[in-house]
């Protein structure tokens, strides 16, 4: 189960089956940021292909995907099952198969959109028998109501993912599924 964490536990670190699974809002009087980490029982190589290949990406991210040349200076957007537009921006860093940057913008709801840009830092780690994935989410204003929006999507987006990994298949049907 998802846990929301505040700060680190006097007693240090956790076993990593403990804590597979963190996710927190950070928000200053400047920006806001959302942190998740989790761990998926695979290859960096293979979780790689499964965050940029937009064919597999539709199993996993309620039938949309992300078009895009996954090199650095490269636009992308992310479409709909219908096609619509649904975010774009571009790849600041893309360092396979360790971590892409993206800068973001939500392009169908104008309330977020009118917010700007954000970036999102993707980072695989390589750990035994797994990959410690972090997702880290930041917009340089204070109470984003887009991060508020995607500390709702991306536990409900890699859930899927990770199941997908691991067991052949998804948990969640919906983007609005509990």
């Amino acid at each position: 189960m998802d846990q929301q964490v505040r700060a680190a536990s006097p007693a240090g670190p956790r076993p990593a089956q403990e804590k597979s699974r963190r996710r927190r809002i950070v928000t200053d009087s400047s920006r806001s940021s959302f942190v998740y980490v989790t761990f998926i029982r695979t290859t960096p190589e293979r979780l790689w292909s499964a965050l940029t290949d937009a064919g597999f990406m539709k199993e996993y991210w309620f039938g949309m995907h992300i078009q895009s040349e996954w090199k650095s200076g490269a636009s992308w957007k992310m479409l709909f099952p219908d096609g619509r537009l649904g975010d774009a921006g571009q790849v600041l860093e893309c360092d396979p198969p360790r971590r892409i940057v993206l800068q973001w913008r939500n392009e169908w709801r104008p309330e977020l959109k009118d917010e700007g840009e954000s970036l999102c830092a993707i980072e695989l780690e390589p750990v035994p028998d797994a990959v410690k994935l972090t997702i880290t989410h930041t917009m340089d204003r204070p109470q984003s109501e887009f991060i508020k929006a995607v500390s709702g999507g991306w536990p409900r987006i890699l859930s899927n993912l990770k199941s997908l990994l691991e067991t052949g298949e998804i948990v969640l049907k919906g983007p609005h599924a509990r």
